[in-house]
């Protein structure tokens, strides 16, 4: 396998580990605006099969096969989210598009427990060393297991089912669906939406993302909300502790945007936002289609934004390459034992020793 050879900044190296423990008001923002939208959507798909074309597909459990983690014993629900960054295609068009090849820069595992009123989101650090299990490569043929890979190196080089594969090795949990979300249709949401407003806190000159704002309210379109997600070179530290206090900010504002215009409210403006979501949407087959979408949205109806968690996959920086990290241990078993059992996650799983610098 062949090794990454990005510098330590371009990876989000040690200043890059963002295993800090979230506050429980860290909220999944992305998973929420996502269900509302797709809640929406489903309760009048009667008027919009013409957008089922738009959801791509991905056969996750055929590809997987059979040498898979049991399924939960109760009614819990696993949801591997990604949010990918490829520069193929439209994503070529924006600033920064010449990098080479896709990546995943957001990865979350989303559980669900029994009853459906209650998530947490597992976010597995970019930069996490991990085993990769055997997989296919776009080419036919199959690529060996290998140690001490990158985490965020694995969808670059085989896709997302090889995600999904390592996820389900590293953790032992059996993942019931798939979602991944693409930078470029994000964009469009935006532009669909009429552009988002951001209370900048500090001056952002970032020539990487292309992103200029002044510090104060700025309303947003949708090719510098794109860029205000991706930078970290113009915020803080420099690190991605930067970048995902900017990525929650901005999607609690785009949640707030959506209500503020009562877009759910209206048939027009929901097909709207229903087409650009769809486009920006790749799900495993199950979930293909805009009428199982509506279902599963509206399957987690009951879950209280206040009920919500977001915590870091708990890491130590790596002892031979400081600018990587491990899974930290007890913890991260005993977290990942939780969420098989879909039992309460121990308060110690939410501590981490590496720190994000």
């Amino acid at each position: 396998m062949s090794q990454d050879t990005r510098t330590p900044e371009a990876v989000g190296g040690r200043r890059g580990a963002t295993p800090r423990k979230r506050r429980r008001t860290g909220r999944i923002v992305l998973l929420t605006l996502l269900v509302l939208l797709l809640a929406a959507g489903g309760t009048l798909y009667w008027m919009y099969s013409s957008i089922d074309g738009n959801i791509k597909a991905v056969d996750i459990d055929k590809a997987l096969g059979d040498d898979r983690p049991e399924k939960l014993p109760t009614t819990g629900q696993n949801l591997l989210v990604l949010g990918s960054d490829s520069r193929a295609g439209d994503n070529g068009d924006l600033v920064g598009g010449a990098v080479g090849g896709g990546r995943s820069d957001t990865t979350l595992v989303v559980h669900i427990p029994e009853g459906r009123t209650q998530a947490v989101a597992v976010s597995i650090p970019r930069d996490t060393l991990v085993t990769r299990p055997e997989c296919a490569r776009a080419d036919g043929t199959t690529a060996p297991s290998a140690r001490r890979v990158m985490f965020n190196s694995i969808y670059a080089q085989y896709g997302p089912t090889c995600v999904a594969k390592t996820v389900e090795a590293i953790s032992g949990v059996r993942l019931d669906h798939f979602m991944e979300i693409d930078f470029s249709g994000f964009k469009d949401l935006v532009d669909t939406i009429g552009g988002v407003t951001v209370d900048v806190k500090e001056p952002i000159d970032d020539k990487q993302s292309g992103l200029h704002l002044e510090a104060g309210p700025q309303k947003l379109d949708g090719t510098q909300s794109l860029a205000f997600v991706r930078t970290r070179h113009g915020v803080g530290d420099g690190s991605d502790l930067g970048r995902i206090s900017l990525q929650q900010q901005f999607l609690t504002s785009l949640l707030a945007e959506v209500k503020k215009q009562d877009l759910l409210g209206s048939p027009a403006k929901s097909y709207k936002i229903a087409d650009s979501a769809t486009k920006a949407l790749t799900t495993d087959s199950e979930l293909a289609s805009l009428t199982a979408l509506g279902d599963f949205g509206r399957s987690l109806n009951g879950v209280d934004p206040q009920n919500m968690e977001t915590i870091m996959l708990p890491v130590a920086y790596d002892k031979i390459d400081p600018n990587r990290v491990v899974a930290h241990e007890p913890n991260a078993s005993q977290l990942w034992k939780a969420i098989r059992e879909d039992a309460e996650i121990p308060a110690s799983t939410k501590k981490s020793p590496a720190t994000g610098g």
